[in-house]
């Protein structure tokens, strides 16, 4: 047995595909250049994954403007003025916002995950964005002609068929993209919202068999965006009750960024419920130092003090690069930290015996 260790998801976009993107934002390149940059800045992280001995690779997000609007992208009944992503460094994301009904998905993870298989020899896993992400995109004021209820059951249906389809298409695991966890409490400390997020989300899991869970994880961070966060003053311990509710077979925390780790890893190993693994953040993408190999090290085996060894494995603590235009951490550097990751990994596995 060994320790697993796994990418959260996005990589920074490749410079040749940086400049594409532009390019073909002011009309000066063809769709199908375009495409074709993109099929190599696909290939070329998953190369470059799998050199460094990556077990499970992903596609990095490269042909995603972010991890967090890619059913909607195209889709000509939203406005750009939705809910505010506000980080503490003072700058924002926001979210789009329907206009007019119905909701359907432009675009379904399933598709970046097959041109992923194309260049993988190993397997990948693939991220979607959470239902109670989506949820967020029907406007307060609602919709003429198009209810709240009906855009709740298209919304449930569009991210069963999102999720099924990775399954049916061979992923490794699908991480269903819960950024919006620790943010929910901190704009609503009651945590009303938070359950309505767990309940919603377990809502579509719902619709899967438990082999299939077994299949699917749920990743949360406090946000990870040109070197901020939102939500890093959110206690864990108000989190986790709520968060290990989720019916998936996966759990994916983010951990490096934490003030006090152990603090974080005892609450873990209190809640941990019964099935399930627990892949504990070991790098933080928000900073561009590189973490050293002894420095993942220390951190594998200190949750592995917490954590029984069977049930534990290492992640980053996020996506580099969740929204293309996020060039905060080089894409080289990106690199440097898996690296660290899996190195320090094994060496820890390897001091634990297993």
């Amino acid at each position: 047995m060994s320790i697993p260790s796994e990418l959260i998801g996005s990589i920074p976009r490749s410079p040749e595909l940086l400049s594409a993107i532009a390019e073909h934002g002011a009309g000066r390149l063809s769709g199908a250049a375009f495409a074709e940059v993109q099929r190599r800045a696909v290939q070329d992280t998953i190369v470059r994954l799998e050199a460094l001995g990556s077990k499970v690779v992903t596609d990095g997000d490269q042909t995603k403007p972010s991890a967090y609007t890619y059913p909607v992208v195209g889709a000509d009944n939203f406005s750009p003025d939705g809910v505010v992503l506000p980080f503490a460094d003072g700058h924002r994301r926001q979210l789009p916002v329907l206009s007019s009904g119905p909701f359907r998905y432009q675009a379904h993870a399933e598709q970046f995950l097959r041109a992923a298989q194309k260049f993988a020899t190993v397997p990948v896993k693939q991220s979607v964005v959470s239902p109670s992400l989506l949820s967020l995109l029907y406007p307060p004021a609602g919709v003429s002609g198009y209810s709240h209820t009906q855009y709740m059951e298209d919304l449930i249906a569009g991210a069963e068929a999102d999720i099924r389809g990775c399954l049916d298409a061979g992923v490794h695991v699908v991480q269903l993209e819960l950024t919006e966890a620790r943010l929910a409490l901190k704009l609503d400390p009651s945590g009303g919202v938070l359950h309505e997020f767990v309940e919603l989300n377990n809502m579509v899991l719902g619709r899967f068999s438990e082999v299939e869970r077994a299949r699917i994880g749920v990743h949360t961070d406090p946000g990870a965006d040109q070197g901020s966060t939102h939500s890093l003053d959110v206690d864990y311990a108000e989190l986790l009750p709520e968060l290990f509710r989720l019916t998936v077979g996966s759990f994916y925390l983010s951990l490096a960024s934490e003030a006090d780790p152990d603090r974080v890893l005892s609450a873990v190993a209190d809640q941990l419920p019964p099935e399930g693994r627990v892949f504990v953040g070991v790098t933080d993408p928000n900073d561009p130092v590189v973490e050293s190999v002894e420095q993942v090290r220390d951190r594998v085996l200190s949750a592995a003090r917490h954590l029984p060894v069977e049930r534990l494995g290492t992640c980053d603590d996020s996506g580099f690069a969740s929204f293309a235009d996020d060039l905060s951490v080089s894409r080289e550097t990106a690199f440097a930290k898996i690296r660290a990751r899996l190195e320090g990994t094994a060496s820890a596995a390897e001091a634990l015996g297993v």
